[in-house]
């Protein structure tokens, strides 16, 4: 196959109310907003998504669309350009770049779709099932409900799971505490403060959280302090990791971690920097060294997950799990701690109800 024509963009936005008014460190909301696109081209569709603002649908619908049509949907490399390139007077991050990952999975799945292969077997898989950590236990749960969430993962065989602390320093230690007990001693437990804490704040955090067994440290510090990010990894007690990275939108922010020093374990999200841009940064991880980890969005991260070898493991994040359970067919359930892609769909394997998606539709 030569060449695949784009002929059509769609965009739908959607708002999913949560559960409940949730909280982590330093952000609240009650609702989580679905930007989905569909690319037609050769017959097929591919579908991509980004969890974005209502304002990233308008530039797919009222500009990055527009540039797609009439290109070849094969030639991944330069619509990335084209799409990454219109956003120069716009800024090369936030919502653009969240419009433009939007559209990169749309074309990563269009693709695969129209060679019959798993999103995987086009990218080249390096193991065939990736480890997940349970990832939620916000800080607007009372510590009851903080405990059912965590156990219930490691009952369901996931083996690490991630609590939200950072809201309130002083409760927090006696809340891992509680982490703790609920888990029991052999399953892994992780804390992110979302930029919540002071540097000296965390670093005297680091240590009780450590004394409970704490591995993974993150964002112990807000994203933009490098140095407050190197301080806290160089200190922290030994065996507590430092990540970081979520907020990358363009390789030069992964490129400044690294070269920083900042993390132990750099995380990315191809809802903010592609498809393309974690596989990117997938690739200057291989070259730093450093292992990675996928934030959020999990069905997405998958099969790029699969593909990556530097990844370590993947965010089973509860909002993201509850919405794709809901609103997609294809979504995988864990197995023992683990996903593996199902290898007898094409693309990514995911589409989206769209009938069950019109009642939060935007």
């Amino acid at each position: 196959m030569k060449q695949a024509i784009v002929e059509r963009v769609e965009v739908n936005c959607y708002r999913i109310p949560t559960e409940e008014r949730e909280s982590d460190g330093t952000y609240r909301w009650e609702d989580t907003i679905l930007v989905a696109t569909h690319i037609h081209g050769a017959g097929e569709k591919g579908f991509g998504y980004s969890y974005a603002s209502p304002a990233a649908a308008t530039l797919i619908k009222d500009k990055l669309g527009d540039l797609l049509r009439g290109r070849n949907a094969l030639d991944i490399a330069a619509c990335w350009v084209l799409l990454t390139g219109a956003l120069r007077n716009l800024g090369n991050a936030g919502i653009g770049m969240m419009a433009v990952s939007a559209l990169d999975a749309a074309l990563w799945d269009l693709k695969a779709r129209l060679l019959g292969v798993p999103l995987v077997s086009l990218l080249g898989e390096a193991r065939e099932r990736v480890p997940v950590y349970g990832s939620g236990g916000f800080t607007s749960y009372p510590v009851d409900k903080l405990q059912r969430q965590l156990s219930g993962w490691v009952g369901q065989g996931i083996g690490r799971v991630k609590m939200k602390v950072g809201r309130d320093a002083k409760a927090d230690p006696e809340r891992v505490r509680a982490a703790r007990q609920a888990i029991g001693a052999e399953a892994e437990l992780m804390v992110d403060a979302n930029g919540g804490y002071a540097r000296k704040q965390a670093l005297a955090l680091a240590a009780d959280f450590a004394a409970q067994g704490v591995t993974w440290f993150e964002e112990p510090v807000p994203h933009q302090d490098r140095e407050g990010l190197r301080l806290v990894r160089d200190l922290a007690p030994e065996g507590m990791e430092i990540s970081s990275g979520e907020y990358g939108f363009n390789l030069g922010y992964f490129l400044d971690l690294l070269r920083g020093g900042c993390v132990d374990v750099l995380q990315a999200d191809a809802t903010r920097c592609g498809v393309t841009g974690f596989l990117e940064a997938a690739a200057l991880c291989g070259a730093w060294g450093l292992p990675m980890s996928s934030h959020c969005a999990p069905a997405l991260h998958l099969h790029l997950c699969c593909a990556a070898t530097p990844v370590r493991h993947l965010e089973y994040f509860h909002d993201h799990v509850r919405i794709e359970r809901m609103l997609f067919d294809g979504v995988i359930e864990p197995w023992h701690g683990t996903l593996a892609p199902d290898l007898e769909r094409p693309g990514h394997g995911l589409t989206l109800r769209v009938t069950e998606a019109e009642r939060f539709q935007i």
